[in-house]
């Protein structure tokens, strides 16, 4: 007979589904939003995406997370990080110009 799942297990989904929502609200809308107003490089959501997994990783993101979609792959920490710095991002902590440099240094479009 197969166990039942445990109370933990519906919470740990839950609490992984909500760090999903939390970084498409991010990056399909809060970031985006702000982006022309507070001059950004960047203004599109798969641009964002980018620059704050690549960030959350050290590299390009699809050396780590080889699934698609990234966000969905990403191992719970991973994206843990990638959810802060956006958050950073939003609050005016982070540069949001100099993590898209760095992510473009790491794919060897910028010196």
């Amino acid at each position: 007979m197969p166990s039942k799942p445990t109370a933990s297990l519906f919470q740990d989904h839950d609490v992984r589904a909500a760090l999903e929502q939390r970084w498409l609200a991010l990056t399909r809308q809060e970031l985006p939003s702000v982006a022309a107003q507070r001059g950004w490089p960047i203004h599109l959501d798969h641009c964002f995406q980018r620059v704050l997994l690549d960030a959350a990783c050290s590299t390009v993101w699809y050396d780590v997370i080889t699934s698609r979609p990234a966000y969905r792959a990403a191992p719970d920490d991973l994206l843990n990080r990638a959810v802060d710095l956006a958050e950073n991002v939003l609050n005016g902590e982070m540069d949001i110009s100099e993590l898209n440099r760095q992510s473009l240094r790491y794919r060897g479009k910028v010196g």
